[in-house]
């Protein structure tokens, strides 16, 4: 028997309806209202137990436009910091994140690097508590005095050296600037250690002083970046943090760039999978999100073989039996129910921190959130996978924030749903021009 589930924060609340509010995804409290998410817990959950572990997991995570794939990854990464794991999520892009040139992959990451505690970025509050856990150590063995300044400095150098032995074989810049820091740090010469920090993430344009301080030189580059990476993860397990949840999100994006820069990001793809294959990233999760026509098209995946075969999964069956251990995740996307399903979690949600919460459950009864699913879809040429978002922004802005404001406020006489083309994305600007399955008795203007 369980217990009954812990309540619900006003701010975790606040956030969440506030995302909603924007029609935008919530960083986090996704799971506050989550449908059709359940049959995916309990084999994600052990791929987070076996980064936990030192392993690596890997998945694929396949939806049209709208399905709620970057929904799916913030989900899934609030339960992998609910297990200690770091994580990040990365969104690919053809000008500023091209899958091709890891490095500016390398650095969104530490740029979105985030834990349970620390939002983004967390890279100096994850090193500064790497070095107080080596100090910890250090002092632990009783061998060298806490007041021996310059003894202690030398044994957490050493200790340094060795966790990252591996690395250093590799990509030796990265312990040479940790070591940077931690000197310019002592010696408070704050601007070397901003400097260092920065370059250590993999940002441009550091100053040389900095650089030459800590015997590095240049800049990050596409072979240095895996190292790097390496390097992060033997730094995040060593201070509590025993694995990163990565995710790179709209990796479709590829189908849309010129034909040899698709090669490399591909190649790039499939070269990354291999190290991950080889144990060269124990403690990784790493998780890619696409549409179907980018696995199963000649512009996407099936145009490099060899990642085509690691990608391969059949769907040819019922989706009712696709298996949550597979390499590609499909997701069920919407229909009616699980949309009014959706509206009546946030509609609970929204009750929970409203000044007027019983006239809020009355007037925006069961029904009526189905009648207002039915409507917003009808308006989006019945297709129900891409109503969602604009579904939960008119929920909550156009009347659950009406309903508790005005007393005499009533959805079902005061209210006809009206969108204009200003508040539609480019995929559901497409669906509203598409004509709809059937008549709807609700008033939708979209110039």
């Amino acid at each position: 028997m369980t217990g009954a589930p812990p309540p619900v924060s006003a701010a975790r609340r606040r956030e969440v309806v506030d995302a909603l509010r924007r029609g935008t995804v919530p960083q986090a409290g996704l799971d506050l209202f989550a449908v059709g998410l359940d049959r995916f817990q309990s084999s994600l959950d052990d791929d987070i137990a076996t980064a936990k572990g030192g392993g690596a997991a890997f998945h694929a995570i396949r939806g049209e436009y709208g399905s709620g794939k970057t929904f799916f990854a913030r989900w899934l990464a609030e339960r992998a910091k609910r297990a200690g794991l770091a994580t990040a999520e990365v969104q690919i892009s053809e000008t500023e994140t091209p899958l091709h040139r890891l490095e500016t992959v390398y650095r969104r990451l530490t740029e979105r690097l985030a834990t349970a505690t620390h939002r983004p970025s967390a890279l100096r509050a994850i090193i500064d508590s790497w070095f107080y856990t080596l100090e910890e150590e250090v002092l632990d063995t009783g061998e060298v005095d806490e007041d021996d300044a310059t003894a202690l400095a030398k044994a957490v150098d050493e200790l340094m050296e060795s966790r990252l032995a591996d690395v250093a074989r590799t990509t030796p810049a990265f312990s040479a600037a940790l070591r940077g820091y931690r000197q310019a740090t002592s010696a408070g010469d704050g601007a070397t250690a901003e400097a260092l920090i920065a370059w250590l993430g993999g940002q441009k344009s550091v100053a040389a002083s900095a650089r030459r301080a800590a015997g590095v030189r240049g800049d990050l580059d596409h072979f240095a970046a895996l190292g790097f990476l390496q390097g992060l993860l033997t730094v995040l397990r060593d201070c509590g943090h025993p694995g990163l949840l990565l995710v790179l999100d709209e990796i479709e994006t590829l189908q849309r760039v010129r034909g040899d820069v698709r090669e490399k990001g591909l190649n790039a793809l499939r070269q990354f999978l291999d190290e991950v294959d080889a144990g060269r990233f124990p403690g990784l999760f790493l998780v890619i999100t696409g549409t179907p026509a980018f696995y199963d098209g000649q512009q996407g995946v099936q145009r490099l073989p060899p990642l085509a075969q690691r990608l391969a999964t059949d769907f040819t069956t019922d989706a009712r039996f696709d298996s949550p251990r597979a390499v590609q995740l499909r997701l069920p996307g919407f229909d009616l129910p699980s949309l009014g399903e959706l509206g009546r979690n946030v509609r609970d949600l929204f009750a929970g921190a409203a000044k007027h919460p019983d006239r809020i459950m009355d007037r925006v009864d069961d029904a009526y959130i189905g009648e207002l699913a039915t409507a917003v879809t009808g308006g989006l040429g019945g297709k129900v996978g891409v109503a969602p978002r604009l579904f939960l922004r008119k929920l909550v802005a156009d009347v659950l924030d009406r309903v508790d404001e005005f007393e005499d406020f009533d959805p079902r006489r005061h209210y006809a749903l009206t969108v204009s083309s200003a508040e539609l994305n480019e995929i559901e600007r497409n669906a509203a021009a598409a004509p709809a399955d059937s008549a709807d008795d609700i008033d939708l203007d979209v110039p």
